[in-house]
């Protein structure tokens, strides 16, 4: 089921989930001692970064940066490396009294996974596909077989054994080829998310001599077994924007270009039809969307508009025999679904609605079978997914147990399947993957994560309540905590994350790491800030662009109203947030900053008008629609007014953890270096202020399920440091 932003998502995506009254004079003085302590026993002083003025003059306003030389497109500047080393060793030196925590953390969080695990087989053709993992394996094997029981299981990628020697592994787009030969994968060993395509021949388990550098890892096969098409990227600004064909056997450079997105705002992707007939490159930018379609049967087909391009008309196809099932905007803000017999979907005049749009109800996609129409739609901030009988027109909602939850579907392969496939999963509820039978509505229950070790559902409740913003408008809160340790009496430590951008809706989902802050006391809350759709369209038109700091003041209220509601202690409140919520974080430390006792800031995007006005940059031309282009000076001057770099000030902040990845492609690395070189010169307080950079890693961070967990034991023994929780 297609989501319509799933292009911007991908862009600032995060990998990380699963996100009141000023704080008391003795809990600041606590804390400087607190830090003053732990830096005479540690004796290493914070790195006092070089200052080199730039000066940057737009719209008669001149900027200086005195950490621009931070910027090293190479990522070999000595001085640059060094001063990250510095970093490091500094943050390293100021959290080796928590190292004992981090290493009880880390076990913890080991511990919960089950070692031996594999995934509910999903049918693709005449095969069932899964992944393995065994042991104390980092990545996936990826297995198939000729039935869903595995009898005749086979191994078709062993990800392990592709990682060895390499501190960054990941592999991505496995696309095996209709006749069930061939299997097609990308792989990146830096994270820079710039993939090379190599060739599998399952039938010998060699590597056929076929290998595509400099691509999105997207593979889609034509149905002829030997052609498929693929995305290459600019390597500069890493915008994949043209699609090939190529042929097994011929060299990169005799492909065929198809397509070449000549607008630098749209992303692209690739995708194909259930009965695999067609072959579609979407396009995406943050307000509007497109598809072109090529026939898979014939490799010498050129792509064609279904429609033309509009600004702000977005759509999302599915195909059914002759037909386009639509989900679109087009005269609905909160989208509707319409039809249309193919030969004439290039007028939209002959678009017919079949299900309607409603002001407070959302239609988020749409999934097809043979004869029923499965939709997922979401009101009030609660999604629902519809089974309806394409025949009788009869429909059934589907019913769970939890009074808040997430549910998908996913790996619904094949036109012909009897049963829906969702996966389902509440604040309290592991993951769980049912089959739901299209006529009955019957569950089947397949796999529920398992969470080893003494977990019991019982012993956690969830909430879902609104807060009141300051312009009077009531903001979604999901919170989890542990019964026997929460008390409701303002004596809680209690963490917020949120992300607020691009219409990315976090809904509230399981985590087996998140047990390690309940189980010591934290309660846990995701505020569904504007800047997504938990409340439909128009929440997350009122989150961006020209009112993108309802997001920050979202924010802060609910952290007013949490303690205003005793779920929290007003001096043990922590904020965390990544990518466009480590935007988030910026902005409300310097907005609010009495309100945090801490704050964790991953991957965080905080140079907005620097990196908004440099269409070098990795995504930038592509973002103009969600945060505006600031060569206009309206959106110059209001991105100005909340850009966190830029607004730093002499006031006392949080206690801070700042987090990237050298080859970060989303959020360069050069953003949170300066911004924590700045906060350092300007801050007023002797607060930890401390930056952590993954030099191997990128945007998602460590590769690797176990290796990952450090991140997430570090990023909590800050925390719970910080709170006083020593074990």
């Amino acid at each position: 089921m297609k989501t319509l932003h799933s292009f911007a998502l991908a862009a600032l995506s995060v990998a990380v989930l699963s996100a009141c009254d000023k704080a008391s004079e003795q809990k600041t003085q606590s804390t400087m001692n607190s830090t003053q302590s732990v830096t005479e026993q540690t004796q290493v002083n914070a790195p006092v970064a070089k200052k080199v003025p730039h000066k940057m003059t737009i719209h008669e306003d001149t900027r200086i940066d005195n950490y621009y030389w931070m910027r090293d497109d190479e990522r070999k500047d000595p001085a640059v490396i060094a001063h990250l080393n510095a970093e490091n060793t500094y943050t390293d030196a100021m959290l080796k009294h928590t190292e004992t925590l981090q290493a009880t953390l880390f076990e913890e969080l080991k511990g919960r996974i089950q070692k031996d695990d594999d995934s509910v087989p999903t049918k693709s053709g005449e095969y069932y596909y899964s992944s393995q993992t065994r042991g104390d394996n980092e990545y996936p094997t990826y297995v198939r077989s000729t039935d869903a029981t595995g009898s005749d299981q086979t191994v078709i990628l062993d990800v392990n054994k592709l990682a060895e020697g390499h501190d960054y592994y990941s592999a991505t787009g496995l696309s095996v080829s209709p006749n069930g030969n061939l299997l097609a994968y990308g792989e990146d060993t830096v994270s820079r998310r710039i993939y090379t395509i190599l060739v599998k021949d399952l039938t010998t388990g060699e590597l056929l001599k076929d290998k595509l550098e400099g691509t999105s890892g997207d593979i889609v096969w034509a149905n002829d077994n030997k052609t498929f098409y693929y995305i290459k990227k600019d390597l500069q600004t890493l915008l994949g924007y043209q699609v090939y064909r190529h042929t097994l056997g011929s060299a990169q450079s005799e492909d065929e270009l198809v397509y070449e997105e000549a607008n630098t705002s749209y992303y692209t992707g690739l995708g194909k039809s259930k009965d695999k007939q067609e072959i579609y490159i979407w396009h995406g930018s943050t307000s509007a969307s497109g598809v072109s379609v090529i026939d898979a049967n014939n490799i010498k087909a050129q792509a064609k508009r279904l429609i033309e391009r509009e600004e702000n008309l977005e759509y999302d196809i599915s195909k059914h025999g002759d037909w386009y099932y639509i989900v679109t905007n087009l005269n609905a803000v909160n989208f509707q679904l319409m039809k249309v017999h193919k030969d004439k979907a290039h007028d939209k005049t002959n678009w017919q609605t079949v299900i309607a749009p409603r002001e407070d109800i959302k239609l988020e996609g749409i999934d097809l079978f043979a004869n029923h129409l499965v939709y997922k739609e979401r009101e009030m901030g609660q999604s629902r997914l519809t089974v309806r009988n394409l025949t009788s027109g009869d429909e059934q909602t589907l019913s769970f147990n939890d009074s808040s939850y997430m549910v998908h579907a996913y790996g619904n392969n094949e036109l012909d399947n009897p049963s829906l496939r969702v996966y389902y999963a509440s604040m309290t509820t592991p993951g769980t993957s049912y089959d739901i039978d299209l006529d009955s509505a019957e569950k089947t229950l397949l796999k529920q994560l398992k969470v080893v070790g003494d977990f019991n559902a019982d012993n956690y409740a969830s909430e879902r309540l609104f807060i009141t913003a300051r312009d009077g408008v009531k903001v979604p809160v999901s919170l989890v905590y542990r019964k026997d340790k929460f008390k409701q009496d303002g004596t809680n430590p209690l963490l917020q994350y949120a992300y607020g951008s691009y219409g990315a809706t976090m809904d509230p989902s399981f985590s087996s790491s998140r047990l390690s802050l309940l189980d010591r006391g934290f309660v846990f809350a995701i505020a569904h800030i504007r800047g997504s759709q938990m409340l439909g369209r128009p929440w997350y038109e009122d989150g961006k662009l020209l009112n993108k700091k309802n997001t920050f003041n979202d924010f802060v209220d609910v952290t007013k109203g949490l303690v205003k509601q005793q779920y929290g202690d007003e001096n043990q409140m922590f904020a965390m947030g990544g990518s466009a919520g480590g935007l988030l974080m910026g902005a409300v430390a310097n907005q609010a900053p009495e309100l945090y006792q801490g704050m964790v800031a991953a991957v965080p995007f905080v140079d907005v008008v620097t990196t908004m006005l440099d269409a070098s940059l990795p995504l930038t031309t592509n973002e103009y629609g969600e945060w505006g282009n600031p060569n206009d000076k309206v959106y110059y001057d209001y991105m100005l007014s909340y850009s966190p770099y830029d607004q730093v000030s002499k006031q006392a902040y949080p206690n801070m953890l700042v987090t990237t990845g050298l080859h970060d492609s989303q959020v360069q690395y050069f953003e949170p270096a300066k911004w924590v070189a700045k906060l350092r010169e300007y801050k007023t307080d002797n607060n930890k202020l401390l930056f952590k950079i993954d030099m191997e890693a990128g945007h998602g961070g460590a590769s690797g399920r176990f290796k990952s967990l450090q991140d997430t034991a570090l990023n909590y023994a800050f925390l719970l440091d910080l709170a006083g929780i020593e074990k």
